[in-house]
């Protein structure tokens, strides 16, 4: 599929927070080896806090920390920043969903279509 190799960015008001180089395309979400940035360290715990609530019952915890996210992080395609997405960032691996226009009803919509479990290794 076209996504397979392409790098996409994240990126902050601290810096480069790390790229996705993309291994795997599964309609909607994209998986890749993720390479922290020098800015990482300013995201890292939301990012592991927003794994920990993804399956847990409180969604609104989970929407708390997402929107945290969502403010604090920029995803770049390769075509430039994207409107909307839901990230999912373990160790060196980062599965994601976006959209060039914003979505109704949240982040590219919930955690339990890419939470723990869904594309994970």
């Amino acid at each position: 599929m076209g996504f397979v190799g392409q790098v996409w960015r994240l990126t902050g008001a601290a810096g480069a927070i790390g790229e996705v180089v993309v291994e795997e395309a599964d309609f909607p979400w994209l998986r890749g080896r993720f390479t922290a940035g020098p800015a990482f360290g300013s995201v890292r715990g939301l990012f592991e806090r927003e794994l920990a609530l993804a399956d847990d019952e409180d969604r609104d915890a989970w929407e708390r920390v997402w929107d945290d996210i969502a403010r604090a992080v920029t995803l770049h395609a390769p075509h430039g920043p994207v409107a909307e997405f839901l990230l999912h960032i373990e160790d060196d691996r980062a599965w994601f969903r976006w959209s060039d226009e914003p979505v109704d009803g949240g982040p590219a919509a919930a955690p339990a279509d890419g939470g723990p479990g869904d594309g994970r290794g």
